[in-house]
């Protein structure tokens, strides 16, 4: 062979193992299929009855009780386009009470052509979106189709927080409280701004920005213990991360970061700076994850108090076993299902996973 040629052939190999994921298969779990045929569940929420709403990305929101799908109306324009579209989806944790639901979605709403990512509420009566308001459209809009970030989650002072990617502009917006995008946001329930919030003070800030310095979290969950906000988000080539989320605390992205380029090459040359976060946990390389939940019952046995996470790229649910804030073993579940879009422990105590291209499947130990 040619020693040039030779040398490619090596290189490849050596990345091509290197890009391997090296999580051992557990396999005493399985699964049953509770929602088939959906393409892409990016969320889904439990009502008080059991039965489910669905968002599919492609816009569509559905109600699944007995069986059965009902498409429901009433939700705003949606802007479609590459990772945008109908997003998360949770509710009030007064719902019983005050029936709203809280979701995002890329909007064409706004300054400038493409989207951006809107939160809106509304309520649900006779399959259909009635009361909706818009509580926070991210501006400008752009035509770029990554980064919307997006997922949902109040906390237990009753806090909304809700992550927004850098839409594929990290040199711009991720470090600048003035704009919009690679930020976690926290609003109270009905969309006014918390007098409390870090940068409310600050010249020019979106009042809203709880955290900055973010890449695209498209994970959000509470801490069933300690209430705190946990994200994860997708790195660039590496550097994939876990973060628990404090006030006013900067991020890194994209100054620093365990990650390169897709291209191969350098964006950054340090990993750690002064007065910016490190991550809990980073995956190199990259799983590109989506979807996050703690197992919280006791359906389970020892893997209560686990963290699973969904695997796009590998196609498999992982699961974290923590020691002291950190991760200290991961096991592949559910592996080869599909690419994991989202998670969510039922009211029953069980944990479901939406699965693109196949459906929301329940979680059995075996």
């Amino acid at each position: 062979m040619n020693p040039r040629h030779l040398f490619i052939s090596l290189i490849l190999t050596t990345t091509l193992a290197c890009a391997q994921d090296k999580n051992p298969v557990n396999n005493k779990n399985s699964h049953e299929v509770v929602v088939s045929d959906l393409n892409n569940p990016w969320g889904f929420t439990f009502l008080p009855d059991n039965s489910i709403l669905i968002t599919e990305k492609s816009g569509e929101l559905i109600h699944f009780k007995d069986g059965k799908k009902t498409a429901i109306s009433g939700l705003p324009e949606i802007y479609v386009r590459g990772q945008g579209g109908l997003l998360d989806i949770i509710l009030h944790p007064d719902y019983a009470t005050n029936g709203w639901i809280y979701f995002s979605y890329a909007s064409p709403k706004g300054e400038g052509s493409g989207g951006n990512t809107s939160i809106a509420r509304a309520k649900l009566k006779n399959n259909s979106l009635t009361d909706l308001q818009v509580l926070y459209k991210a501006q400008p809009n752009t035509t770029k189709g990554q980064h919307f970030g997006s997922r949902l989650v109040f906390d237990k002072n009753g806090y909304l927080f809700f992550s927004i990617g850098d839409r594929g502009n990290r040199d711009e917006n991720p470090q600048d409280i003035t704009k919009d995008c690679g930020k976690i946001y926290r609003l109270n329930a009905d969309g006014t701004i918390p007098e409390d919030n870090p940068f409310v003070n600050s010249n020019n800030a979106k009042k809203a920005i709880y955290s900055y310095g973010h890449r695209n979290p498209q994970g959000m969950t509470l801490h069933p213990k300690t209430g705190a906000v946990w994200t994860h988000e997708h790195g660039p080539r590496g550097g994939d991360e876990i973060n628990i989320i404090a006030s006013g605390k900067n991020y890194g992205w994209p100054i620093i970061s365990y990650g390169i380029n897709y291209s191969g090459t350098k964006f950054t040359e340090i990993s750690k700076k002064e007065g910016m976060e490190q991550p809990l946990h980073y995956w190199d390389p990259s799983i590109a994850p989506s979807g996050m939940a703690f197992i919280n019952s006791d359906k389970y046995g020892d893997w209560n108090g686990n963290l699973l996470i969904g695997s796009l790229k590998f196609q498999y649910l992982d699961m974290c076993t923590l020691k002291d804030n950190k991760v200290i073993k991961e096991e592949r579940l559910l592996d080869g299902l599909g690419r994991i879009r989202s998670i969510k422990q039922g009211p029953d105590g069980y944990i479901y996973v939406g699965i693109e291209n196949l459906g929301i499947v329940k979680l059995i130990r075996k």
